[in-house]
């Protein structure tokens, strides 16, 4: 059963096309953040992780120090795992990277799908794959570019929360058609 907070989430966010760079980093971060969690615990936490990261604003998180690597790692309102916080510290280098030679993460990403969300048919949670030759070619891509915690299984459920890959099942009136 979801809670009036995942609910909503799935109402009004998941699944629906992202072309926000801001947004876009921090599901990127979000979705690293849940690897061997709940999607619930994250989502739980995601105002606090929003203060914690300023906002997840790329160019201040790329220049944390050890002081606030320290401040992340006392803070109760985050997932308190130093390779998860040293990798969101590392990812926004990577993602200013990206940016600088792409323009956005906005136009590298959504260059995979030409622009359109793949909408997927599933009649059944059973059918939604957990990873895909896509989420392989862009967990790949953002590896090789030093990115952590961008494995196949997160970056499908990254595809997945912004509208990269609509697997909302038929029938589901979040459905985008």
């Amino acid at each position: 059963m979801k809670t009036a907070g995942e609910r909503a989430y799935h109402d009004t966010e998941w699944g629906r096309p992202v072309h926000d760079d801001k947004v876009l980093f921090e599901f990127l971060i979000l979705e690293g953040a849940q690897a061997g969690l709940s999607w619930s615990t994250i989502l739980a936490k995601r105002d606090s992780y929003r203060r914690a990261f300023h906002g997840f604003d790329a160019k201040k998180i790329a220049a944390y120090t050890d002081a606030d690597r320290e401040r992340l790692m006392a803070d109760a309102g985050i997932v308190r795992n130093k390779l998860k916080i040293n990798a969101t510290i590392g990812n926004a280098q990577a993602y200013l990277k990206l940016c600088e030679e792409h323009g956005s993460l906005d136009a590298w990403l959504w260059k995979h799908v030409g622009g359109k969300p793949i909408v997927n048919r599933w009649t059944d949670m059973k059918q939604v794959p957990a990873r895909t030759e896509l989420s392989d070619t862009i967990s790949k891509a953002l590896l090789k570019r030093g990115f952590k915690f961008v494995g196949t299984t997160i970056i499908y459920a990254y595809l997945q929360a912004v509208g990269v890959v609509d697997d909302h099942l038929v029938g589901c009136p979040s459905k985008s058609s």
